[in-house]
């Protein structure tokens, strides 16, 4: 028996779905398809599906990990287009972690938690 797996991908709340598609396409998302109250947001190699549903304690509980080749980069980019203002988003700074990575997080409109690292 031979198994492969193609990909995974979370289902990601919004609770305010328009909010949330413009939000994702901000920070360098491409949204792929959209249907049915899911979005299919892409960046390369990495998807996640956004979902016209929330539920408070689900989206305050979810964490989503982001792997870059340089969080700096990233974070300098939120920085630029003024998202936290734009949002009203919490933004962390870069720091080294003890796990051997740089990362630094932030919360989505709807309050899901996004860490975004890079391997040191």
């Amino acid at each position: 028996m031979n198994l492969n797996a193609i990909e995974i991908k979370a289902f990601v709340p919004a609770k305010d779905f328009e909010i949330s598609k413009r939000f994702y396409t901000d920070i360098g998302f491409t949204k792929k398809s959209e249907g049915d109250g899911v979005a299919y947001f892409a960046f390369q190699n990495t998807s996640f599906l956004l979902q016209d549903y929330y539920s408070k304690e689900f989206a305050e509980n979810l964490t989503m990990h982001l792997l870059v080749d340089s969080a700096d980069n990233w974070y300098n980019s939120f920085v630029e287009k003024a998202l936290t203002k734009k949002y009203s988003m919490r933004l962390t700074a870069p720091e080294k972690r003890q796990w051997k990575m740089i990362d630094f997080t932030f919360q989505d409109p709807a309050g899901v938690c996004w860490r975004i690292g890079q391997n040191i």
